[in-house]
């Protein structure tokens, strides 16, 4: 009643129930070929169930035709007789738009649930002389509503299978689709493999002959041809054609891993470029930096980003060599070409070609075994601090 201006000029309209998300386009042009051809004012879309269930029952006359819908959802809402009835009405329809208008300013709310049912225009179209016909169907999505929690795990099931088969029939395998999650707007490639407990969600778009998992959650994440990622997460980010992550690698917003890069076990990015054929191992953090081509980063690097106020940037350049444990604090740029040393920490500029290090002499404290203050007694007991000085 609330579409009555939007359909004016309008001759058929098809009712959709809006809690039915399984519908495809070619059932409803199914529908809407069944309506026009029949040149009925009313089309019901039914379906034969072996439990009905508290769906409403569809009741025809003794030529066939509909005559009413009677709903089920509350005791005396219909006779025994009715109940036994296995056609129920799957909550779309389509309808000569003049016809309905005239009927549902007629239709009331006397019933159990205090609520205005669709279906009570059809013994007014009848009464009025049209036509009550059925869209019979067997596709089982039609009839799948939510209205509980129970209801919506099923649906999602079912429409992920749906999801699914669509990419497995365009060459992608799933190796198990029990526990591949994938949103409807996903876009993968030919020869691509999802492992086991892969999620991809939201804008996710993966190019051919990548192997993605298991283990692995992408959302809105793009990854070119032939990309390896496992055991990972990846979030808003770029990968490029060729490029291996993981495992346990976290890829946040604004990482941008170049062609052939490697971002290895335990390794956090985000807002930094990688440039093509960079490797970071493992056990690094890279934020909000710039890493020329073919640079190595050595195991247990990091980017030190934040002075407490302000974000500031790094820039490595090519072919940079970092030692492990090294810390970059920016803002700070390491040239092409150049080294750190082991366990330092940078917070000055390292030319190109140099050896930047930056680390306290190591010093030796003999006999420290015997007088720290922890250190054990010959009969096996730890001493005091005060006996140790004594």
């Amino acid at each position: 009643m609330k579409a009555r201006e939007q359909l004016a000029g309008c001759e058929h309209v098809i009712v959709l129930s809006g809690d039915h998300p399984l519908l495809e386009s070619s059932f409803i042009t199914g529908l809407a070929e069944r309506h026009l051809g029949s040149g009925a004012a009313a089309t019901v879309t039914t379906r034969v169930l072996e439990d009905p269930g508290q769906y409403g029952r569809i009741v025809r006359d003794a030529a066939g035709e509909i005559e009413r819908i009677v709903e089920t959802k509350n005791p005396g809402d219909a006779t025994p007789a009715e109940l036994e009835i296995r056609e129920i009405n799957a909550g779309t329809y389509a309808f000569a738009v003049g016809p309905l208008f005239e009927a549902l300013g007629s239709i009331g709310a006397e019933n159990s649930q205090g609520e205005y049912y669709l279906g009570d225009v059809l013994p007014l179209l009848r009464a009025a002389g049209h036509r009550v016909v059925a869209h019979l169907t067997e596709d089982e999505a039609v009839g799948l509503g939510v209205n509980t929690r129970a209801e919506l795990a099923r649906v999602e099931a079912a429409a992920r299978e749906r999801i699914l088969e669509r990419h497995m029939l365009a060459g992608v395998t799933v190796r198990d689709p029990a526990s591949t999650h994938v949103d409807a707007d996903v876009e993968i490639g030919a020869d691509t493999t999802l492992e086991p407990y892969t999620f991809l969600r939201g804008a996710v778009s993966i190019g051919s002959g990548c192997r993605v998992g298991p283990m692995t959650t992408l959302i809105d994440a793009s990854l070119e041809d032939d990309v390896q990622v496992v055991h990972s997460f990846l979030n808003a980010c770029d990968v490029a054609s060729g490029s291996t992550v993981g495992p346990f690698t976290h890829l946040r917003p604004a990482a941008r891993l170049g062609e052939g890069a490697k971002a290895g076990a335990f390794v956090e990015i985000k807002n930094s470029d990688i440039g093509p054929g960079v490797k970071v191992p493992h056990l690094s953090y890279i934020g909000d930096a710039d890493l020329g081509e073919d640079s190595n980063i050595g195991a247990g690097t990091i980017t030190a980003n934040y002075d407490g106020v302000t974000k500031h940037r790094t820039v490595i350049g090519r072919d940079v060599r970092t030692g492990i444990h090294t810390s970059l604090v920016a803002p700070v740029t390491v040239g092409d070409g150049a080294y750190t040393g082991a366990g330092s920490v940078i917070t000055q500029d390292v030319p190109p070609g140099a050896l930047g290090i930056a680390r306290p002499k190591q010093e030796n404290v003999d006999d420290y075994a015997e007088r720290a203050p922890a250190a054990k007694a010959k009969d096996g007991n730890v001493r005091s601090r005060e006996g140790a000085k004594k």
